[in-house]
C-alpha cells in the first residue's frame, strides 16, 4: 500500500495550531499490518515557499520538506488559516500555486481563515463553502459569488472542502480520513484526539467524527490484517473479493481507489515486507521463508524481492545489519547499528511519518 501524500502550505503568520493538529491526526490514520506492524495511511508533508523555515502567528519556527516548486506530486492539498493570509503576497501567491497543480490534485482543503487563499483561485465560486465566523462577512463580501455559511462545521462541494469552528483542522482531517478508509480506521483516531462526551449518567460516549456525504470503505478496514494473518494462502483477486462480499471487478475498483494500489501489488508488498522481517531469524532457508509468505519458490521470491527492494534477500540481510559511522560528542568516530542511526535534522521538523 502507498500512504496518500497530503501537502500542508506552510508561510509566515500561519495558525500552528491548526498546522499541527491536522498534520498529527493524519499521522495517526494506520492500519493493522498484523504481527504488530501497523501500516501509515498517509505521507504528511509541509510546504513553504522557500526551504527557510518558516514562524507561525506564535512565533514557532517549522521547517518545511519541500518548497513550491520542488514537492511532489500530491494526492490533497491542506491550506491552514493564519494572519499571514491577510498579505495578498501571500494569498495570492498560495492561489496561482494552486492553480498549477488542481488537475493533478485529487482534493483541496481549506481550514478557517484559509479560505482566503483559496478563494482567489475561482475555483470555488458558484460552491457553498464556510469558514470562521470571524471571516464571513469578510469573505462574502470580497467573493460574492460564493455561497457561504458560517454554521455549518464542515462543507464538500465537488473536490473542494472548507471548514470552520474550534476544532476544524481535526473535524476536517477525521473526516477526510473516513472518506478515504472507512469510519473504522476514523473512530480509532478519533479516540485519540476528540473528547469523549459524557451522557445524563457521566459515563463516557465514543466520539463519532463529523462527516461529509461519502460511501467510507468500511468492508476493507478489516481485509488488511485478514490478509497479513493469511499471507501463505491463495491471496488472489477472487479470494479478496468473495472476502469482501464483492463482484471481482467491483472489488479491483474500489481496492484500488482506496489504496492506490492493485490488490496483486499490495499484496505482494505485504509479503516482502513481512519476509523482510523473517529474514532476521537464524537459520530460516530462503525456502521456508518464501513458502511462508506465499511465494511458490525460492526463486519467484527473490525476482519479486530484488525487484522491490533492489537487492537479493541475503544481501538486503547483509547490509540491514551493517554497523553505520557516527560522529561521537567528543569528535570520535563510533560504530552503531544502521537502525539505530538517524539524521538529527529531522526532530526539527514535522514528523511525516509515525
Amino acid at each position: 500500500m502507498n500512504p496518500k501524500r497530503i501537502g500542508f502550505l506552510g508561510f509566515k503568520g500561519v495558525a500552528a495550531s491548526e498546522l499541527t493538529s491536522a498534520v498529527d491526526v493524519f499521522a495517526a490514520a494506520t492500519l493493522d499490518g498484523g504481527y504488530g506492524n501497523r501500516i501509515s495511511c498517509y505521507h504528511v508533508c509541509t510546504i513553504g515557499f522557500t526551504s527557510e523555515c518558516f514562524r507561525s502567528e506564535s512565533g514557532i519556527a517549522f521547517w518545511p520538506d519541500s518548497t513550491l516548486e520542488t514537492v511532489s506530486e500530491l494526492d490533497t492539498i491542506v491550506i491552514p488559516g493564519g494572519d499571514g493570509l491577510r498579505r495578498s503576497l501571500v494569498n495570492e501567491r498560495i492561489a496561482d500555486w494552486v492553480l498549477t497543480r488542481v488537475n493533478q490534485t485529487r482534493r483541496v482543503a481549506a481550514i478557517g481563515g484559509g479560505i482566503h487563499a483559496l478563494a482567489p483561485t475561482g475555483l470555488l465560486d458558484g460552491r457553498e463553502v464556510t469558514t470562521h465566523w470571524r471571516y464571513a462577512n469578510d469573505i462574502a463580501r470580497c467573493f460574492p459569488n460564493l455561497r457561504v455559511d458560517p454554521k455549518r462545521h464542515l462543507v464538500k462541494d465537488g473536490t473542494f472542502y472548507t471548514s470552520s469552528g474550534p476544532c476544524a483542522a481535526t473535524n476536517l482531517s477525521l473526516s477526510l480520513i473516513e472518506e478515504d478508509y472507512g469510519h473504522h480506521v476514523a473512530s480509532v483516531v478519533a479516540q485519540e484526539f476528540v473528547s469523549a462526551p459524557t451522557n445524563g449518567n457521566g459515563h463516557h460516549k465514543l466520539p463519532t467524527p463529523l462527516v461529509f456525504d461519502s460511501q467510507p470503505a468500511d468492508r476493507f478496514a478489516e481485509l488488511v490484517p485478514w490478509i497479513m494473518r493469511n499471507l501463505h494462502e491463495d491471496l488472489s483477486v477472487n479470494t479478496l473479493a468473495r472476502r469482501a462480499c464483492m463482484s471481482p471487478s467491483h472489488f479491483n475498483r474500489a481496492f484500488k481507489s482506496v489504496f492506490g494500489n492493485t490488490p496483486a501489488e499490495f499484496v505482494e508488498t505485504l509479503r516482502i515486507n513481512e519476509a523482510k522481517r523473517r529474514l532476521s531469524v537464524p537459520k530460516r532457508t530462503l525456502d521456508a521463508i518464501a513458502a511462508s509468505v506465499g511465494f511458490s519458490d525460492a526463486q519467484t521470491f527473490q525476482r519479486a524481492f530484488a525487484r522491490r527492494v533492489g537487492a537479493k534477500p541475503r544481501s538486503y540481510l547483509k547490509n540491514f545489519h551493517a554497523p553505520a559511522t557516527v560522529v561521537a560528542s567528543n569528535g570520535n568516530a563510533t560504530s552503531e547499528p544502521a537502525t539505530r542511526a538517524f539524521d538529527r535534522r529531522e526532530a526539527l521538523t514535522i514528523p511525516t511519518q509515525h
